[in-house]
Protein backbone atom coordinates (compact mmCIF):
# COMPACT_ATOMS: atom_id res chain seq x y z
CA UNK A 1 0.00 0.00 0.00
CA UNK A 2 1.40 3.41 -0.81
CA UNK A 3 1.08 6.41 1.66
CA UNK A 4 -1.21 8.04 -0.87
CA UNK A 5 -3.52 5.35 -0.33
CA UNK A 6 -4.05 6.10 3.03
CA UNK A 7 -7.18 7.01 4.35
CA UNK A 8 -6.43 7.93 7.86
CA UNK A 9 -9.70 6.94 9.18
CA UNK A 10 -11.65 8.86 6.76
CA UNK A 11 -14.64 7.65 4.39
CA UNK A 12 -12.99 6.11 0.96
CA UNK A 13 -12.25 8.52 -1.43
CA UNK A 14 -14.58 7.84 -3.85
CA UNK A 15 -17.33 8.31 -0.87
CA UNK A 16 -15.84 11.65 -0.42
CA UNK A 17 -15.95 12.61 -4.04
CA UNK A 18 -19.98 11.48 -3.82
CA UNK A 19 -20.43 13.83 -1.00
CA UNK A 20 -19.39 16.76 -3.23
CA UNK A 21 -17.52 18.58 -0.45
CA UNK A 22 -17.98 22.42 -0.85
CA UNK A 23 -16.00 24.18 2.09
CA UNK A 24 -17.45 27.47 3.59
CA UNK A 25 -14.64 28.27 6.06
CA UNK A 26 -10.87 28.02 4.27
CA UNK A 27 -8.61 30.07 6.42
CA UNK A 28 -5.14 30.61 4.32
CA UNK A 29 -5.80 34.52 5.21
CA UNK A 30 -5.78 33.98 8.57
CA UNK A 31 -1.87 33.81 7.96
CA UNK A 32 0.05 37.32 7.08
CA UNK A 33 -0.79 36.82 2.91
CA UNK A 34 2.99 38.49 2.37
CA UNK A 35 4.55 41.88 2.04
CA UNK A 36 3.73 41.17 -2.17
CA UNK A 37 -0.54 40.61 -0.64
CA UNK A 38 -0.62 37.11 -2.04
CA UNK A 39 2.60 34.66 -1.23
CA UNK A 40 1.70 34.00 2.21
CA UNK A 41 -1.89 32.91 1.05
CA UNK A 42 -0.74 30.76 -1.92
CA UNK A 43 1.87 29.29 0.90
CA UNK A 44 -0.73 28.35 3.40
CA UNK A 45 -2.79 26.94 0.35
CA UNK A 46 0.00 24.73 -0.91
CA UNK A 47 0.29 23.35 2.63
CA UNK A 48 -3.44 22.52 2.96
CA UNK A 49 -3.06 21.18 -0.09
CA UNK A 50 -2.92 17.45 0.60
CA UNK A 51 -5.09 17.58 3.33
CA UNK A 52 -8.50 19.26 1.39
CA UNK A 53 -7.57 18.51 -2.40
CA UNK A 54 -5.56 14.95 -2.11
CA UNK A 55 -7.41 13.35 1.13
CA UNK A 56 -10.42 15.49 1.55
CA UNK A 57 -11.06 15.22 -2.00
CA UNK A 58 -12.70 18.69 -1.63
CA UNK A 59 -14.75 20.26 -4.61
CA UNK A 60 -14.55 23.89 -3.47
CA UNK A 61 -13.15 25.99 -0.92
CA UNK A 62 -14.26 29.47 -0.19
CA UNK A 63 -11.83 31.81 1.31
CA UNK A 64 -11.56 35.52 3.18
CA UNK A 65 -9.53 38.24 1.28
CA UNK A 66 -8.74 41.10 2.37
CA UNK A 67 -9.17 43.60 0.03
CA UNK A 68 -7.83 47.24 1.13
CA UNK A 69 -10.90 48.60 3.76
CA UNK A 70 -8.91 48.34 6.92
CA UNK A 71 -9.23 44.65 7.88
CA UNK A 72 -5.68 44.40 8.59
CA UNK A 73 -3.51 46.36 11.14
CA UNK A 74 -0.68 46.14 8.39
CA UNK A 75 -0.44 49.77 6.41
CA UNK A 76 1.48 48.97 4.07
CA UNK A 77 -0.69 46.09 2.71
CA UNK A 78 -3.82 47.79 2.92
CA UNK A 79 -2.55 50.27 0.64
CA UNK A 80 -1.18 47.76 -1.70
CA UNK A 81 -4.29 45.79 -2.12
CA UNK A 82 -6.21 49.46 -2.59
CA UNK A 83 -3.16 50.14 -4.94
CA UNK A 84 -3.00 47.06 -6.79
CA UNK A 85 -6.36 45.02 -6.55
CA UNK A 86 -5.21 42.13 -8.68
CA UNK A 87 -3.33 41.28 -6.44
CA UNK A 88 -6.31 40.05 -4.75
CA UNK A 89 -7.30 37.60 -7.40
CA UNK A 90 -3.88 35.73 -7.58
CA UNK A 91 -5.17 33.13 -5.02
CA UNK A 92 -7.75 32.06 -6.96
CA UNK A 93 -5.85 31.90 -10.12
CA UNK A 94 -3.53 29.88 -8.13
CA UNK A 95 -6.17 26.75 -7.80
CA UNK A 96 -8.96 28.43 -10.62
CA UNK A 97 -11.47 25.43 -10.41
CA UNK A 98 -11.44 25.15 -6.90
CA UNK A 99 -11.93 28.80 -5.18
CA UNK A 100 -14.62 30.61 -3.75
CA UNK A 101 -14.31 33.93 -2.50
CA UNK A 102 -16.19 36.18 0.40
CA UNK A 103 -14.58 39.77 1.08
CA UNK A 104 -13.74 40.91 4.62
CA UNK A 105 -16.04 43.81 4.96
CA UNK A 106 -15.25 46.46 7.66
CA UNK A 107 -18.11 47.76 9.33
CA UNK A 108 -16.63 50.29 10.87
CA UNK A 109 -16.15 51.88 7.47
CA UNK A 110 -19.19 52.10 5.99
CA UNK A 111 -18.73 53.94 3.09
CA UNK A 112 -15.05 51.89 2.28
CA UNK A 113 -17.78 48.69 2.54
CA UNK A 114 -19.76 49.83 0.40
CA UNK A 115 -17.90 50.46 -2.17
CA UNK A 116 -15.93 47.38 -2.03
CA UNK A 117 -19.24 45.52 -2.53
CA UNK A 118 -19.71 46.92 -5.83
CA UNK A 119 -16.50 46.22 -6.93
CA UNK A 120 -16.11 42.65 -5.66
CA UNK A 121 -19.33 41.29 -4.99
CA UNK A 122 -21.36 42.82 -7.94
CA UNK A 123 -18.70 43.29 -10.39
CA UNK A 124 -17.24 40.16 -9.60
CA UNK A 125 -15.82 37.35 -8.79
CA UNK A 126 -16.83 37.31 -5.20
CA UNK A 127 -19.85 35.26 -4.06
CA UNK A 128 -20.43 37.24 -0.49
CA UNK A 129 -18.79 38.45 2.49
CA UNK A 130 -17.22 38.11 5.79
CA UNK A 131 -17.50 39.96 8.64
CA UNK A 132 -15.05 38.99 11.24
CA UNK A 133 -14.78 38.99 15.08
CA UNK A 134 -11.31 40.28 15.66
CA UNK A 135 -8.65 42.57 14.37
CA UNK A 136 -9.69 46.42 13.39
CA UNK A 137 -12.44 45.46 11.28
CA UNK A 138 -14.65 43.59 13.62
CA UNK A 139 -17.98 45.52 14.50
CA UNK A 140 -20.54 43.90 17.03
CA UNK A 141 -23.26 42.81 14.19
CA UNK A 142 -25.96 45.23 16.63
CA UNK A 143 -24.47 48.13 15.73
CA UNK A 144 -26.67 50.58 13.12
CA UNK A 145 -24.07 50.13 10.51
CA UNK A 146 -24.90 47.06 9.56
CA UNK A 147 -28.46 46.96 8.07
CA UNK A 148 -27.45 49.22 5.45
CA UNK A 149 -24.57 46.69 4.31
CA UNK A 150 -27.30 43.47 4.42
CA UNK A 151 -28.91 45.29 2.62
CA UNK A 152 -27.15 45.96 -0.10
CA UNK A 153 -25.52 42.35 0.07
CA UNK A 154 -28.98 41.29 -0.35
CA UNK A 155 -29.66 43.37 -3.47
CA UNK A 156 -26.74 41.70 -4.76
CA UNK A 157 -27.49 38.39 -3.97
CA UNK A 158 -24.28 37.37 -1.72
CA UNK A 159 -24.01 35.19 1.13
CA UNK A 160 -22.83 37.05 4.51
CA UNK A 161 -21.08 34.87 7.37
CA UNK A 162 -20.80 36.43 10.28
CA UNK A 163 -18.14 34.99 12.76
CA UNK A 164 -19.64 34.40 16.30
CA UNK A 165 -18.58 33.38 19.63
CA UNK A 166 -19.60 32.44 22.86
CA UNK A 167 -16.75 33.00 25.42
CA UNK A 168 -17.15 31.58 29.19
CA UNK A 169 -17.84 34.29 31.40
CA UNK A 170 -18.71 37.21 29.34
CA UNK A 171 -17.43 38.95 25.82
CA UNK A 172 -13.81 39.63 26.09
CA UNK A 173 -13.43 42.38 23.28
CA UNK A 174 -16.68 44.47 22.94
CA UNK A 175 -16.72 44.33 18.90
CA UNK A 176 -17.28 40.66 18.96
CA UNK A 177 -20.48 39.23 17.99
CA UNK A 178 -22.45 36.12 19.63
CA UNK A 179 -25.15 34.15 18.23
CA UNK A 180 -27.64 35.83 20.33
CA UNK A 181 -26.32 38.73 18.20
CA UNK A 182 -26.55 37.52 15.30
CA UNK A 183 -30.50 36.85 15.61
CA UNK A 184 -31.06 40.64 16.54
CA UNK A 185 -29.75 41.46 13.13
CA UNK A 186 -31.59 38.56 11.18
CA UNK A 187 -34.69 39.52 12.86
CA UNK A 188 -34.78 42.34 11.00
CA UNK A 189 -34.15 40.95 7.67
CA UNK A 190 -35.86 37.56 8.28
CA UNK A 191 -36.45 36.88 4.24
CA UNK A 192 -32.33 36.60 4.18
CA UNK A 193 -30.24 33.95 5.38
CA UNK A 194 -27.48 34.48 7.69
CA UNK A 195 -24.55 32.06 8.50
CA UNK A 196 -23.62 31.57 11.86
CA UNK A 197 -19.60 30.62 11.78
CA UNK A 198 -18.68 28.25 14.47
CA UNK A 199 -22.11 27.56 15.78
CA UNK A 200 -21.11 30.08 18.30
CA UNK A 201 -17.87 28.21 19.36
CA UNK A 202 -19.96 26.70 22.71
CA UNK A 203 -21.60 24.83 20.07
CA UNK A 204 -24.92 23.61 22.56
CA UNK A 205 -25.63 27.58 23.48
CA UNK A 206 -25.24 28.76 20.12
CA UNK A 207 -27.61 26.02 18.82
CA UNK A 208 -30.16 26.54 20.92
CA UNK A 209 -29.38 30.48 20.96
CA UNK A 210 -30.67 30.77 17.22
CA UNK A 211 -32.84 27.60 16.78
CA UNK A 212 -36.09 29.68 16.44
CA UNK A 213 -34.98 31.58 13.75
CA UNK A 214 -34.89 30.03 10.33
CA UNK A 215 -32.90 32.35 8.21
CA UNK A 216 -30.10 31.48 10.31
CA UNK A 217 -27.26 28.72 9.57
CA UNK A 218 -24.59 26.97 11.65
CA UNK A 219 -21.26 26.59 10.45
CA UNK A 220 -19.45 23.40 11.73
CA UNK A 221 -15.34 24.90 12.18
CA UNK A 222 -13.06 25.69 14.73
CA UNK A 223 -13.89 24.21 18.01
CA UNK A 224 -12.55 21.10 19.01
CA UNK A 225 -14.60 17.89 17.95
CA UNK A 226 -16.96 16.58 21.20
CA UNK A 227 -19.78 13.87 20.42
CA UNK A 228 -23.16 15.14 20.11
CA UNK A 229 -22.37 19.02 18.31
CA UNK A 230 -23.93 18.02 14.69
CA UNK A 231 -26.21 15.47 15.99
CA UNK A 232 -28.00 17.88 17.96
CA UNK A 233 -27.72 20.75 15.10
CA UNK A 234 -29.64 18.65 13.31
CA UNK A 235 -32.32 17.87 15.74
CA UNK A 236 -32.71 21.00 16.56
CA UNK A 237 -32.29 22.88 13.32
CA UNK A 238 -32.61 20.36 10.66
CA UNK A 239 -29.95 19.09 8.28
CA UNK A 240 -30.86 21.47 6.19
CA UNK A 241 -29.46 24.78 8.15
CA UNK A 242 -26.07 23.77 8.53
CA UNK A 243 -22.67 23.80 6.32
CA UNK A 244 -19.68 22.22 6.54
CA UNK A 245 -16.14 24.10 7.16
CA UNK A 246 -12.90 23.08 7.43
CA UNK A 247 -10.88 25.85 9.18
CA UNK A 248 -8.04 24.61 6.94
CA UNK A 249 -4.75 25.03 7.59
CA UNK A 250 -5.40 26.43 11.25
CA UNK A 251 -7.41 23.21 12.22
CA UNK A 252 -6.66 19.23 11.02
CA UNK A 253 -9.19 17.75 8.05
CA UNK A 254 -9.86 14.73 10.96
CA UNK A 255 -11.00 17.20 13.48
CA UNK A 256 -13.59 19.04 11.41
CA UNK A 257 -14.63 16.48 8.58
CA UNK A 258 -15.07 13.81 11.14
CA UNK A 259 -17.66 16.20 12.81
CA UNK A 260 -20.02 15.34 9.87
CA UNK A 261 -18.82 12.05 8.14
CA UNK A 262 -18.47 10.01 11.89
CA UNK A 263 -22.31 11.54 13.19
CA UNK A 264 -25.07 9.24 14.05
CA UNK A 265 -27.35 10.84 11.17
CA UNK A 266 -28.93 10.08 7.95
CA UNK A 267 -26.34 9.42 5.32
CA UNK A 268 -28.61 12.33 3.05
CA UNK A 269 -28.44 14.86 5.87
CA UNK A 270 -23.95 14.20 5.71
CA UNK A 271 -24.76 15.53 1.92
CA UNK A 272 -26.98 18.54 2.89
CA UNK A 273 -24.09 19.40 5.45
CA UNK A 274 -21.23 19.04 3.23
CA UNK A 275 -22.13 20.38 0.09
CA UNK A 276 -25.95 20.64 -1.07
CA UNK A 277 -27.00 23.47 1.51
CA UNK A 278 -23.77 25.68 1.02
CA UNK A 279 -24.70 25.46 -2.90
CA UNK A 280 -28.36 26.28 -2.03
CA UNK A 281 -27.06 29.49 -0.43
CA UNK A 282 -25.15 30.20 -3.44
CA UNK A 283 -27.72 29.68 -6.09
CA UNK A 284 -25.69 26.72 -7.17
CA UNK A 285 -27.05 23.09 -8.47
CA UNK A 286 -27.21 20.64 -5.11
CA UNK A 287 -26.51 17.75 -7.16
Amino acid sequence: MQLSDLTFGLPEREQLERYRIWDSYFTPSHGHPGNDGYSGIIAEMDRAKRAALELGRFEKLCFFPHVGIGTTSDAALEKLLREKPELILKSFEHWPEKMLGMIQLNANDKSASLDALDRWLRDGPMCGVYFPGGGPGALCCTHPNFPPLVERIAELGGVIMQHTWFVTGGKPKPRMSTPSELVELAIKFPEYAFVCAHAGGEWEKGIRAVADYPNILVETSGFDATAGFIEMAVRELGPERIIFGSHLPSRSLGTELSKVTAAVIDESAKFQILGENFRRLLGESTR
